[in-house]
């Protein structure tokens, strides 16, 4: 009977997904309000499910146009859970509970760890208070950027709120627009070969996908780069090889019979926001499938950890070709920036890629087989929603609600991430330490 009277303790993992659920129904729930809405009526369940799952994950697919279906408390409802689903949900917990005055135990430092993918708990409310404040400053600067652009079309008062909803949106890498008055589902396409639009909302996703102990390293080195942890220099690194080499082919290739800088923008925007952001100035339907496939692969991979973007992360690509290179050279050991890489981070970007890779062709299949489409624009619409991208080749709103459920899902998974969510659901119980015997397989 003692079994009964045990008290199960609840983990770090645990705290994290059900705090994204929580948030999700919640926000749910809000959108289903008349209020919410500019017609004045309810919105169905799923549609507003859909809706908040994909602003909590940060995300950015849609199934109604946010500009001309929701009203200005409901688009100040996507706002909220744009900011919550991109700082993270523990992370705003934490910060409220700081301003608040309460004590923060050990139990909530150690899910914040996990939450940010910090390297240890110590350090982890200064960290939070400096996530919190760096954020508000770089949101606040993109408003103060894109400002003059926005009074200038839409007036004072829209001007504030649409310079300050695409700052969230951008530097949380959501990918929400509120363009639909122009054009429904238009995103910033007028915006093409604007520099202000175009440099400042770039500029917002890539500081939000760098990761919060990135900034961390940058505030405390500066400069003295050699200084930097060694994954804020493969988060450089990376992040600089997918900006580099993507630009080169979208430039050369993809928008060849474009003209000036009209083409440097598009080429730029459409290298940038895959990584898990989903505004679009390029029609992406009307891309050849090479480039839709480039975009795919970046979109999966995404941005990186503690960051406000998902998908499998640069540093997960980096530790697996450090793998691979090893393995070509015949070292035992992986390494990068004259650093080991410990075996269990070897393990896990192995998992990560095989989970991410399964649901992503299983995924883009049965949409595909349900919805009679060709697989590609199917699989893309899968990369999206696993990378908590947004991009789309327009099927979104043409889905059934099977294949939007697959799409919920898919997003919950892509912004919690997939280890969160097996480790939540399998308890670790007591390790035995008995080894079983070894044995031989050939691979490859």
């Amino acid at each position: 009977m003692t079994f009964f009277h045990k008290r199960k303790k609840i983990t770090s993992f645990q705290i994290i997904l059900f705090g994204f659920i929580s948030v999700i129904l919640t926000g749910a729930g809000l959108l289903m309000l008349p209020i919410s809405a500019r017609n004045g009526q309810m919105t169905n369940f799923w549609d507003a499910l859909f809706t908040a799952t994909s602003a909590v994950c940060v995300t950015g697919l849609v199934v109604q146009d946010t500009a001309t279906y929701w009203s200005a408390f409901g688009q100040g409802i996507i706002l909220v859970l744009i900011q919550i689903g991109g700082m993270g949900v523990v992370t705003v917990a934490v910060c409220v509970a700081v301003a608040s005055g309460r004590k923060i135990g050990l139990m909530q430092r150690s899910t914040m760890q996990e939450a940010i993918a910090a390297p240890q708990v110590g350090g982890i409310v200064k960290m939070t208070e400096f996530i919190l404040k760096t954020t508000v400053l770089i949101e606040g600067l993109g408003a103060v950027c894109l400002f003059p652009v926005f009074r200038k079309e839409f007036g004072l008062g829209k001007g504030i709120w649409y310079a300050l909803f695409h700052s969230v949106s951008a530097f949380c890498n959501a990918g929400f627009d509120l363009m639909g008055e122009k054009e429904a589902f238009s995103s910033l396409t007028s915006y093409v070969d604007n520099p202000v639009v175009n440099l400042t909302i770039m500029l917002l996703i890539v500081i939000g996908g760098i990761g919060f102990m990135t900034w961390e390293d940058v505030k405390s080195n500066r400069w003295h780069i050699q200084k930097y942890r060694m994954q804020s220099k493969v988060v450089f690194t990376v992040t600089g090889i997918l900006l580099g080499f993507p630009f080169l082919y979208f430039y050369f290739r993809e928008f060849s019979h474009m003209t000036g800088m009209q083409r440097f923008w598009m080429a730029a925007f459409q290298t940038v926001t895959p990584r898990t952001a989903g505004f679009n100035t390029a029609d992406l339907a009307s891309m050849s499938e090479p480039g839709q496939l480039i975009t795919i692969l970046l979109m999966l991979i995404g941005g990186s950890p503690g960051s406000t973007a998902g998908g499998m992360k640069t540093t997960t690509i980096a530790v697996l070709a450090a793998s691979a290179l090893a393995v070509f050279l015949q070292n035992e050991e992986t390494h990068l920036f004259r650093r080991r890489v410990v075996e269990g981070a070897v393990r896990n970007a192995a998992t990560i890629l095989m989970m991410y890779f399964v649901l992503f062709f299983a995924g883009g299949i049965i949409i595909s087989s349900l919805e009679q489409l060709p697989v590609l624009p199917c699989l893309f619409e899968t990369a999206s929603a696993l990378g908590t991208v947004g991009l789309t080749l327009g099927i979104t709103t043409k889905l059934g609600l099977i294949s939007r459920l697959l799409l919920i899902v898919f997003m919950f998974f892509g912004r919690v991430g997939g280890l969160t969510i097996i480790f939540a659901a399998i308890s670790s119980g007591k390790k035995s330490k008995a080894r079983l015997p070894r044995a031989k397989i050939t691979v490859g």
